[in-house]
């Protein structure tokens, strides 16, 4: 579904269309709502440059919670060894 930025919203925030796809794959990934591969996509960046991106707004891409998660796939799996 293709999204229509008006043009005087983008001059009032003083971005180009490609600054606002980046700024929306932030707010959105930062949200929690899509993963770093959907917002590296919606906003046609490469995942590291995105990474990259994140990291310059210390927002980060591994949180606590993936740790945890993947703590307890390694215990599952040496569980089943």
């Amino acid at each position: 579904m293709p999204v229509t930025v008006p043009d005087e919203l983008l001059d009032a925030a003083h971005l180009t269309e490609v600054e606002m796809k980046l700024e929306i794959a932030i707010a959105m990934f930062q949200q929690h709502r899509i993963t770093l591969a959907q917002a590296s996509r919606f906003a046609d960046v490469d995942r590291v440059d995105m990474e990259c991106m994140l990291a310059g707004r210390k927002i980060p891409v591994y949180t606590e919670e993936d740790w945890e998660q993947d703590q307890s796939t390694l215990q599952w799996l040496s569980e089943r060894g």
